[in-house]
């Protein structure tokens, strides 16, 4: 098998953090969403992966590079706009060749991995696999409709009535059969080659598409609320790795990963927390389920339930942070406003000033 990984698209519900990064680079757990997929493919024993680009092709090429750092080795497969997942299998056309493959969208996680998922599918008899997972709003996503009998009846994108609250997780499982499928559909309302069209016409066509429940977590990190629950969740398993200094009147409580060179004065730590290489905390307090990126300065402030991208300075910020998304180089300090909450989602290079 192959893996398709998929990373085009303008990140718009992650704004203003995608206007200047590729959404699939947004860190959780200070590792880019991207890399988690990535690294799921590989342990499911693929290693010949394609990338689907557009835009921010440049960035996500110099993050992944060949992919031989992630045990993969990577080819780059362009798409001029995001112009739905069937196109993107479209383009891919001469790298998957015939062989079966995974598709994975690069803004995804799923617990434990793919590997049994994708055992599951080379035993089985089935042209596609596909994942489903019960949600509270089916209606912003592809929804599945299942017989008595647990087979799939049809596909709908995006119903504003949905038959079933089964909403297609982003991973999905072809064998050559997807691609005179998807060279059959029409563009949607929206003008996409949507794949649930295409693994409708699967169906239609008397092929066997077999539906997997995902009965642990799995996350599209398309907005904010998202990314902290991703982080959340992915800080749940942090094993702990100590390589900063921690200084006088410092304590750390609970799993804390310090990156090298990370320094701590007077702060305290309450786990589960990452701080990333190079980053110095004084006078601080870092609560749980916050990642906090390389070379970082945070000076008397408190901060927890949060993501703070590298080379950014907190200073001086007399409550407590919560709740929020900081981009690259934004700068937070004290001002002579008098505000008593904050709540941030700042893009790159961004100033705020704070009372």
């Amino acid at each position: 098998m192959k893996g398709l990984v998929l990373s085009g698209g303008k990140g718009t519900r992650l704004r203003p953090i995608t206007y200047t990064s590729a959404k699939q680079l947004v860190p959780v757990a200070n590792k880019p969403v991207l890399f988690y997929g990535i690294e799921a493919i590989v342990a499911a024993g693929i290693t010949e992966i394609g990338i689907v680009v557009g835009d921010t092709h440049a960035e996500i090429e110099a993050a992944v590079g060949d992919g031989s750092a992630l045990g993969a080795k990577v080819t780059y497969i362009r798409q001029d706009a995001p112009r739905g997942l069937a196109h993107a299998v479209m383009v891919a056309r001469d790298f998957l060749a015939e062989d079966s493959f995974v598709m994975y969208l690069g803004d995804n996680l799923i617990a434990g991995g793919i590997a049994s998922l994708v055992e599951e599918f080379q035993a089985d008899d089935s042209n596609a696999m596909i994942l489903l997972a019960e949600v509270d709003n089916p209606q912003q996503f592809g929804v599945a409709e299942l017989d008595g009998d647990g087979v799939v009846k049809r596909l709908i994108e995006k119903p504003p009535v949905p038959p079933s609250n089964l909403a297609l997780v982003g991973v999905y499982m072809f064998d050559a059969n997807i691609h005179q499928a998807v060279n059959r559909i029409q563009p949607s309302a929206r003008g996409e080659l949507e794949i649930t069209d295409a693994i409708q016409d699967l169906i239609d066509h008397g092929l066997v598409v077999h539906p997997h429940r995902v009965r642990g977590w799995w996350k599209d990190t398309g907005k904010l609320e998202d990314m902290l629950e991703a982080n959340h969740i992915v800080l749940e398993q942090l094993r702990v790795k100590r390589r900063g200094k921690v200084g006088e009147n410092s304590r750390i409580e609970g799993r804390v990963e310090l990156g090298e060179g990370v320094e701590l004065v007077d702060t305290l730590i309450r786990g589960p927390v990452v701080i990333g290489a190079g980053t110095r905390l004084e006078h601080a307090f870092v609560g749980p389920y916050t990642s906090i990126g390389e070379n970082c300065r945070l000076s008397h402030c408190e901060i927890e339930n949060s993501i703070v991208l590298a080379n950014s300075t907190i200073r001086e910020v007399p409550g407590r942070i919560d709740g929020s998304l900081l981009g690259r180089n934004v700068k937070i300090e004290r001002s002579a406003e008098k505000p008593k909450a904050y709540r941030f989602m700042l893009g790159d290079n961004s100033e705020v000033g704070i009372s």
